[in-house]
């Protein structure tokens, strides 16, 4: 188990579905010494929602790490942060049920966290998702969901895996797909291509509907996209016209 008495652990961890639901994963890492990314492991979910796998990765990051020592963890999901922070205590009263009186969904997740938080001294550390030059432990998080996402295999640290690369489709030659927004990971509503349809050409939003890019390759539903010249499309290809 992860973790020695006296030290703080600092963590972050990162779930990814292509679809929501579709293809889905959960990654965590643990930072080393000089704050960077150290340990790590990532395992697939066959297909789940983004939801799912953000509490699954919180879930295992909180069974590989030590409960005696203290741990503070990086987040991108204000529905995982929330689910087991705010929101937990008014749904265990309720009998598991939502202040609508609805069942609380993946009740089965959030228990299993809540057993695995008791008497732990845990932080939980907010960090926007999609950041330009954002946190690189939730990144480190973020590429490795993504990776085992798509190719439904475990990876980590343990088994000798490489560094997790950027998404798969980024165009060869392109600087990786970096975070560059602060908005939300999960779910979105609203009409148009995308989840939010304002803001700067310098945000990426999530696709509502499944589209195509201008360099030719589509875009799923779920993914982020960056408003360039030509309309809305990959993240790196509007940096790559800019460039």
């Amino acid at each position: 188990m992860i973790g020695r008495m006296g030290e703080r652990l600092v963590a972050a961890c990162d779930g990814a579905s292509k679809g929501n639901p579709g293809p889905a994963a959960w990654a965590w890492v643990v930072a080393g010494a000089a704050r960077t990314p150290d340990r790590w492991e990532a395992g697939p979910l066959g297909t789940a929602t983004n939801n799912v796998a953000e509490l699954t990765a919180l879930e295992r990051l909180l069974s590989a790490t030590d409960p005696h020592v203290p741990l503070e963890i990086r987040m991108d999901s204000q529905y995982a942060m929330k689910a087991v922070t705010t929101w937990l205590p008014g749904w265990k009263r309720n009998g598991w049920r939502t202040a609508a009186g609805k069942p609380v969904a993946n009740q089965e997740l959030v228990v299993r966290i809540d057993e695995l938080l008791a008497g732990r001294s845990v932080d939980f550390r907010y960090v926007p998702a999609h950041q330009v030059d954002g946190d690189p432990l939730n990144d480190f998080a973020d590429r490795a969901a993504s990776q085992a996402a798509v190719v439904q295999r475990a990876a980590g640290s343990a088994l000798g895996s490489p560094e997790p690369p950027a998404a798969p489709d980024t165009p060869a030659g392109a600087a990786p797909r970096r975070k560059a927004s602060g908005g939300r990971k999960s779910g979105g509503g609203g009409g148009g291509a995308a989840a939010r349809s304002g803001g700067s050409s310098s945000r990426t939003l999530k696709a509502k509907f499944p589209g195509r890019c201008a360099c030719g390759r589509p875009y799923a539903a779920g993914e982020p996209i960056a408003k360039n010249t030509q309309g809305w499309g990959h993240p790196e290809c509007r940096t790559a016209a800019a460039g």
